[in-house]
């Protein structure tokens, strides 16, 4: 990236994270008006005099929405709390009132946690209540407004309510970033607050980076990269920013403090405007609101009507199949919401750690995230079983689960139609027999200490019965071979 053709050792160089994230709250209508909360709908038709900002509206608090907020703050670990809500304001055309009605000094949620399924946990400042604005789309040029010919304005958006989350700046690269997200995503859907569809603007994220030499404990000067509507364009625009801001600090230059838009199309961040500070925006309360106060008991019962959230679920997966909560393994059964699969496993007496395995491996990389339902519970626990029970091998199972997952069907009748036949105990000791004596020179090596040839019989074994044997058990019989040897 180097225009000097200066060596740049990004290893010397720590990049520092935080994120903004805005979630769109699942409510039928608006945060202060009756107007109808919905994506798609034709445009400027879900407005009213209250979220047009006429005079002589006034807003009325939508409840609901204050209850999707405080389940997403428990979700976090924060601290409800009395707050206060507070006119922001900006002048640009999607917010007609000209003002935000959101949250500043006194938010209602404060100083949570999100646990990673690396188990990291990212601190979180507060999650807030505000008002979403209204759509602009720039016609021509790219859709940029220094290029555009005209632009629209769409009003159904304004005044659906969100609630922000700001994490602390504790995320130290792009892929953690994405994790982030990805977690926070998770929990908000578990949560009911939110149907978390980046692709509809439900969830966007701004993230703040900076960057600064290893081992300093100083924060770095940040940019905010806005309005990221994909993991895959948070993570690229993350990476490049560090990149971007280790290059000018290493080439003598200085980072102003700016917000920038992550072009997906050049793979890179464009300075937008200087970056606003708290002052910029002459916050005041908004005098048409009272104060909100939930109170105790209000928020103990939102908290205890919460469901099992994915660290939890992770925890259970792990204790299970006996694999630590942070394995890559148990996040993707998780996150595919393959979970219960696990508990019913456990309750058939199936192989947990088994069941994961394939889950993991092989349902993951057949099944569509859309598709959870396409693999039927019992059909799955009951091949689980068949492996585990010497009727199948692993390589057949495999196979069997690849058309179990296409088509559906009894594993047993799948496993006949293709014809597999575990070789009876009998005929595979007597191959095991011909091995060894086809091979004495590796058998003494094997039988003497040298567990590394166990892979070359058990290659051996599987290619002369053509993949029918049971692999576990053609295992025991060379360990009892050799424990009779040393006898």
């Amino acid at each position: 990236m180097s225009q000097s053709g200066q060596a740049i050792q990004s290893s010397d160089w720590e990049t520092v994270v935080g994120l903004e994230v805005h979630c769109e709250l699942r409510t039928q209508t608006k945060l202060f008006c009756g107007c109808r909360n919905a994506f798609g709908d034709e445009p400027n038709t879900n407005v009213c005099p209250v979220c047009l900002g006429l005079p002589g509206s006034l807003p009325v608090l939508n409840e609901q929405a204050v209850e999707y907020a405080l389940r997403i703050g428990a979700a976090l670990r924060c601290r409800a709390q009395r707050s206060l809500f507070h006119r922001k304001n900006y002048f640009y055309p999607d917010m007609p009132k000209d003002y935000q009605i959101s949250q500043y000094d006194v938010p209602i949620n404060i100083g949570g946690w999100l646990e990673l399924p690396s188990g990291k946990r990212i601190g979180i400042v507060r999650a807030h209540m505000e008002e979403d604005t209204g759509k602009t789309t720039h016609i021509g040029g790219g859709g940029r407004i220094h290029q555009a010919g005209h632009s629209l304005v769409d009003y159904n958006r304004a005044g659906v309510p969100l609630v922000e989350i700001v994490s602390e700046p504790d995320m130290r690269s792009a892929d953690e970033a994405r994790e982030y997200v990805e977690e926070l995503r998770a929990v908000l859907v578990a949560a009911g607050a939110t149907d978390g569809k980046m692709e509809e603007g439900s969830l966007r994220v701004d993230c703040n980076v900076s960057v600064r030499p290893q081992g300093s404990t100083d924060l770095g000067t940040r940019c905010e990269i806005k309005n990221m509507n994909s993991l895959r364009s948070l993570a690229r625009a993350v990476a490049y920013e560090a990149e971007r801001q280790i290059e000018l600090i290493s080439n003598g230059g200085r980072v102003d403090q700016e917000t920038r838009h992550w072009d997906e199309a050049d793979a890179r961040t464009h300075s937008m405007r200087s970056k606003e500070e708290a002052f910029d925006y002459r916050y005041f309360p908004e005098p048409d609101l009272v104060v909100l106060d939930p109170g105790p008991e209000w928020v103990a019962a939102v908290a205890a009507s919460l469901p099992i959230l994915p660290a939890e679920r992770r925890a259970r997966v792990a204790g299970a199949a006996g694999v630590p909560a942070s394995s890559e393994a148990v996040a993707t059964v998780v996150r595919l919401e393959l979970d219960g699969i696990i508990g019913a496993a456990v309750m058939a007496n199936a192989d947990a750690a088994l069941a994961l395995r394939r889950l993991a491996n092989e349902v993951a990389g057949e099944l569509a995230e859309g598709d959870k339902g396409a693999l039927d519970a019992d059909a799955f626990i009951g091949l689980v079983l068949m492996e585990q029970q010497g009727e199948l091998t692993s390589a057949q199972a495999r196979t069997v689960l690849k058309v179990l997952v296409a088509e559906g069907g009894d594993p047993k009748v799948i496993a006949v139609r293709l014809g597999f036949e575990v070789m009876a105990a009998g005929a595979l000791a007597e191959v095991v027999d011909q091995v060894i004596a086809a091979n004495q020179r590796e058998w003494a090596r094997y039988a003497g200490g040298d567990d590394k040839l166990a892979g070359f019989f058990i290659g051996k074994i599987k290619a002369a019965t053509g993949g029918n044997a049971d692999l576990r058990a053609a295992t025991q019989l060379l360990q009892q071979r050799r424990a009779a040897q040393e006898a």
